[in-house]
């Protein structure tokens, strides 16, 4: 027997292209959405062109991560007759995305005040670096959010340079934040009848993301700084150095950091006032961690995180990408998922982490061509 999806018969009309946009319309396709993806004549989507990687049919694997179940539609919005097209459809589907640079979409007559009269219960969700204001004209692209918003003054060891994190995290936060928002209007408007427009820019949602980060400044007047592996309110929470590699520990309590110093053979140190507390710990946290690393130092990362997993003290070693997806399915985790192209070829994407009870992620087409669905 078929599932039905959460969002069976939700049509989506989708404008966007490169991350933060497509990865907010495939979390709306993985639950039954009806994803037609707007596409510009020739190129398409920007990473349809984006590699190395290839896969081994030749496509990028960049698009390929965030444009599942999705129809690709081509339309030239600078061609009178093609916009005509795409407001046809726009007035027609429940959801408009779309990550232009402010004002462009109006003037393709294609943005949410001149679709709504004809549309009332649309939600247009836009997407910009940094909102419609002030900052319209600023392009935003991840990497330099990452460098205005805060995040690479925080990110790297202190004595190096800001670094940026290792994926466009600001676009997958912004894509995650923008589905938020898209449901709570779609909700909203099943309750009222009404559309609204849904605004999300990449700045805002790397502000709200630092969290703690943020309100130690919001809160408290004080700006964090780049303090490599380690915690700011937590300690041993960082990278420690074992007999032959690095040990990753993130203690954060009393009881396992009493638990961790039975299992390195160093009872006296959680009585000992410079350790007893978190906050003592964080303040003498280079005296800790030379006691650690000169116990850690007896056996390898590997058997210390298997002696301190036994003793259920979070503890571990870096992964790559590969030992990361290959720990999930030891765990049974399931995280990759095998579609069928058009062609026959078959790709592998990393599974929706969202589990459902009654109405799963399904996962029905592999990224379409271009122009095709």
């Amino acid at each position: 027997m078929s599932v039905s999806g959460a969002l069976d018969n939700v049509r989506v009309l989708d404008f966007t292209r490169i991350l933060a946009g497509p990865f907010a319309t495939m979390q709306l396709a993985d639950f039954g959405a009806q994803v037609t993806k707007v596409e510009r004549p020739g190129t398409g989507d920007d990473t349809r062109g984006w590699g190395p990687p290839y896969d081994a049919h030749g496509q990028a694997t960049y698009f390929q991560a965030v444009n599942r179940n999705k129809d690709s539609i081509v339309l030239d919005l600078t061609d009178e007759r093609d916009r005509a097209r795409a407001r046809a459809l726009a007035v027609d589907v429940d959801i408009v995305v779309e990550n232009f640079r402010p004002g462009l979409m109006a003037e393709f007559g294609l943005d949410y005040d001149q679709l709504r009269p004809a549309n009332p219960g649309l939600v247009y969700c836009s997407i910009t670096g940094f909102g419609r204001g002030a900052g319209a004209a600023l392009p935003g692209y991840d990497l330099l959010i990452q460098a205005l918003g805060g995040l690479m003054s925080i990110t790297g060891s202190a004595d190096g340079e800001p670094q940026k994190v290792g994926v466009a995290l600001v676009d997958v936060l912004a894509g995650l934040f923008a589905t938020t928002g898209i449901l709570t209007a779609l909700h909203h408007r099943q309750i009222t009848g009404a559309g609204q427009r849904v605004d999300i820019d990449l700045l805002s949602c790397l502000l709200a993301a630092l969290v703690n980060q943020a309100s130690a400044y919001t809160a408290a007047g004080v700006v964090p700084t780049r303090m490599g592996n380690q915690h700011p309110s937590i300690a041993p929470y960082e990278l420690l150095s074992c007999a032959d590699g690095d040990l990753v520990l993130a203690v954060g309590n009393d009881r396992q950091f009493a638990t961790l110093c039975d299992e390195l053979g160093a009872p006296h140190l959680p009585v000992d006032p410079q350790f007893a507390t978190n906050t003592a710990r964080v303040q003498h946290r280079d005296k800790l961690r030379a006691e650690l690393e000169n116990r850690l130092a007896t056996k390898s990362a590997a058997d210390w995180a298997a002696a301190l997993a036994r003793v259920r003290v979070p503890a571990g070693t870096v992964n790559d990408i590969a030992g990361a997806f290959e720990l999930a399915a030891q765990l049974g985790l399931d995280p990759i998922v095998e579609l069928t192209r058009s062609d026959s070829s078959k790709v592998s994407l990393c599974r929706n982490p969202i589990n459902l009870s009654a109405t799963p992620a399904s996962y029905r087409s592999a990224p379409p061509p271009l122009g095709l669905p």
